[in-house]
């Protein structure tokens, strides 16, 4: 501001001596490039003294600011202005937040905002405009993303390879939610193996989480099962490299990170009764309140008391299909005879209750009445690609399997699925 001053004087100066010139000589210049600004939190820093702090247990809002020496008319303000927004007590203990202190002419402290980190990435921004004046608003910090690809061996179980491998542990949870029709992941073998790509989302410098998931491929028994996204029907989801969704009629099970206690048997010693009797189920041994979800479309017949199986769940699906819950400690709410369920909703929770010895899921399966096994059930496909979009799919697809085999250049890699152009 001082050099343009300067400018705007010795203009005057040469118009009042007769010689008017408008091009500056070569040492009074304007700089072509203002210097940017220093952000946080959207905040120009440069004129604050920063404090940093952890929120400690018991720590009340309104203490923090009485000890920046914010009045408790302006607390009341404050609170009363973010009751729609943020309230106040809202606040955790160990969440980080930050003081932006100027000192006026006499050196006195004055807090003029103070924000306080909801997670990760959401963050409020409390600003003291003065005693009179307060406002709050929320933000979100800057998240990049980063193209990952990533391999692992299984020794015992998926979360152990995630975890060995340094990867973010959402990795697991969505490949399960990818493979859930495809591979059952209380049978994976040691030796079998994972490449995935995916999106990785940065601040700064640290993992906040993941996003997109490109491609994957499992090999389970030797078998390759390929991940391929793409849209169809305004939906983005998952196909093998056949074109075949994903998605199937059944899921391959009804509850996730448990184990089987016990299969399918026309003669297996029963832990209570202590005599070889029928078992038509599969036991998946988990903690109480474990969720349990539909393994497909359909309707609750049954919703009661069954005996020895404790809180039982029946609900019959297409194709003559019908599948049971047993010994759940509770019904979900809004679950009743007549409920219309989909697939992976929620309807109970592991229990205990009946004739059980621990807390387990019994989940069966009878097709036409009959009990079939429910871990060799076959179950059919969902609607595959259509032939108007495989085209599409194929330059998709080869673009992914490219990448998850190999290392292909940037120029060739699938990063949008909502306008493939063929040919390019």
């Amino acid at each position: 501001m001082r050099h343009l001053m300067l400018w705007a004087a010795l203009s005057v100066a040469g118009i009042a001596g007769g010689c008017w010139n408008n091009t500056p000589a070569a040492d009074d210049e304007i700089p072509e490039e203002v210097a940017e600004e220093n952000l946080l939190y959207g905040i120009p820093i440069d004129n604050y003294r920063l404090e940093q702090n952890e929120i400690v247990s018991g720590e009340t809002m309104g203490g923090i600011l009485g000890r920046y020496g914010v009045s408790a008319v302006t607390v009341d303000r404050l609170d009363r202005a973010a009751r729609d927004i943020f309230p106040l007590g809202g606040i955790r203990a160990g969440n980080p937040y930050t003081a932006f202190i100027h000192e006026d002419s006499l050196n006195a402290p004055h807090l003029d905002y103070l924000v306080y980190e909801r997670n990760t990435t959401d963050y409020v921004v409390f600003a003291l405009h003065s005693p009179d004046s307060v406002s709050i608003t929320l933000g979100e910090k800057p998240v990049t993303l980063q193209r990952r690809k990533k391999h692992a061996t299984i020794d015992s179980s998926l979360w152990g390879a995630i975890m060995r491998e340094e990867m973010p542990y959402a990795l697991a949870s969505e490949l399960e939610e990818i493979y859930q029709w495809s591979i059952d992941f209380f049978g994976i073998q040691k030796g079998d193996s994972f490449t995935v790509v995916y999106d990785e989302r940065l601040i700064d410098t640290t993992v906040v989480g993941i996003g997109r998931v490109w491609g994957a491929k499992f090999t389970h028994a030797g078998k390759d099962y390929y991940a391929i996204p793409f849209r169809q029907n305004e939906h983005i989801q998952y196909w093998d490299q056949n074109g075949g969704s994903l998605r199937k009629q059944l899921l391959k099970a009804p509850l996730k990170y448990s184990r089987i206690s016990s299969r399918f048997s026309n003669a297996r010693l029963h832990p209570i009764y202590k005599v070889y009797r029928a078992h038509h189920g599969v036991d998946y041994a988990a903690p109480k309140g474990t969720p349990v979800r539909a393994v497909a479309d359909g309707v609750v017949i049954f919703k009661g008391w069954g005996g020895g199986g404790g809180n039982t769940l029946k609900i019959k699906h297409p194709g003559n299909l019908m599948t049971g819950y047993l010994h759940l400690s509770r019904f979900a709410k809004g679950i009743a005879q007549g409920t219309r369920v989909v697939q992976g909703q929620l309807i109970g929770y592991v229990g205990s209750t009946g004739a059980s010895t621990g807390p387990h899921l019994d989940f069966r399966l009878w097709r036409n009445g009959k009990p079939i096994d429910p871990l060799k059930a076959p179950s059919e496909p969902a609607e595959p690609i259509a032939e108007k979009n495989r085209a599409a799919f194929e330059y998709v697809r080869d673009r992914i399997m490219a990448e998850l085999n190999g290392d292909i250049a940037d120029s060739l890699r699938i990063t949008q699925l909502d306008s493939i152009r063929i040919g390019e």
